[in-house]
Formats: structure tokens, C-alpha cells, sequence
């Protein structure tokens, strides 16, 4: 029987939203090697991977946090996922800009909301966890309470792991690295010397050279 994780990762390897290769590494915006890129945005793209996620999403905050008030989206990327959601459980919505507008009121927080009300926010995918982290920091700074985080996929690294804790968020994810390379192994997407590099580089992604 297939775990929701298993099939998410599944799902991301099929429309390669998530490609994976460790001979020829992709070169990340903070300028890191990786051998992994994931980009959930393809999912859109999909309507029945995209309901399928949406529904998930929706899942795991109807369990996991049944008493929030609000949904926030980090832009851009978590928006369109938030949005969805939210309408999905009828939910209020905001979302968080990386930084306030230059122009018109200097938003950063878009949408109505009200201070102490206890928010939910959406993300698509986490790293290191700094990103967003510091749109907890923003919603927090606008009195309201933070409930948690949920996002479509997580690399697992160890800093983000600690992030959260120090911040006092609790983290949920649909997938996750160690899920999506078990099912890459099994499918014979990666050879077992693949896979190695691969977990190496989970271990210390800032400082890994193939």
C-alpha cells in the first residue's frame, strides 16, 4: 500500500516537477551545487496532480491544525496553493511578499486580516527554512499568531530542522528527500552509486562538490 508521501513523490517525479540528477548538479540562486531541483510550480500545469495536492494540503491542515482562523500564502510560489486551500475549506486569506510594495499603501501583508487572529501559512517548498521563516517573523510582527507551516515538499535538511524548533513552528510536509530518492531507487531513476551522492549531499548541501 502506497503512503500519501510515497504517492506525492510519485506524483512530482511523473510531471518532473522534481528532477534529479548527480552528474551534471544544478546550480541554485543562493549558489549551491545540488543534484536535486525541484520546481512545484509545473504542478499547476496538471489538473489532476494539482487536485490531488490540493486535497492533501487540505488534509493535513484539517487534522494536523483545526482551529486556525486564516490561511497565508508566501509569495509567489505558496499563493496559488494557499488560495486554493483556503477556498477548499472556507477559509479567510492573506499573503506575505518578501518585502513590502514600493508603491500604493507599502503592503507586505496582502489581503484583510485582524491582529490576534491564528494563521496557517502555505509554503510549496522548504530548504533551509530562512526564506520562510521570515514570513513568520512578518505575520508575527502584525500581531497575529502562527500556527504552523505546511508545504508541498521538504528537503529534510538538518539547519531547517532547527529553524523551526528555535522559532517555534511546527512543520508539516506532503513529501519529502529521503521519500522522493527511496521511490527514485525503486523506479530505477538513480543507480545505488547515484544515491549515495545524493544522500551526502542532504547531509552538508553547502559545502558538497561532486
Amino acid at each position: 500500500m502506497k503512503t500519501n508521501e510515497r504517492v506525492v513523490a510519485e506524483k512530482l517525479l511523473q510531471i518532473e516537477a522534481i528532477r534529479l540528477n548527480a552528474n551534471e548538479p544544478f546550480t541554485w540562486a543562493s549558489g549551491w551545487k545540488s543534484p536535486i531541483y525541484c520546481d512545484n510550480r509545473k504542478t499547476l500545469g496538471f489538473p489532476f496532480v494539482r487536485d490531488y495536492i490540493k486535497s492533501e494540503l487540505c488534509n493535513v491542515i484539517f487534522s494536523e491544525f483545526p482551529d486556525i482562523d486564516m490561511l497565508a500564502g508566501v509569495a509567489t510560489a505558496g499563493i496559488a496553493w494557499g488560495a486554493m486551500a483556503a477556498d477548499q475549506l472556507k477559509l479567510p486569506y492573506i499573503y506575505v511578499r518578501p518585502k513590502p510594495k514600493e508603491h500604493g499603501l507599502g503592503n507586505q501583508i496582502e489581503g484583510y486580516y485582524e491582529k490576534g487572529q491564528k494563521v496557517l501559512v502555505i509554503e510549496d517548498l522548504v530548504s533551509t527554512g530562512k526564506s520562510s521563516l521570515q514570513v513568520v517573523d512578518v505575520i508575527r510582527n502584525a500581531g497575529m499568531e502562527v500556527a504552523g507551516m505546511v508545504a508541498i515538499f521538504t528537503y529534510g535538511f538538518p539547519q531547517a530542522a532547527e529553524a523551526f524548533d528555535k522559532a517555534g513552528v511546527p512543520f508539516k510536509a506532503l513529501t519529502n528527500y529521503p521519500t522522493l530518492i527511496d521511490l527514485a531507487i525503486e523506479r530505477q531513476i538513480i543507480s545505488a552509486d547515484q544515491q549515495e551522492v545524493l544522500l551526502q549531499w542532504s547531509q552538508d548541501p553547502a559545502n558538497w562538490k561532486k
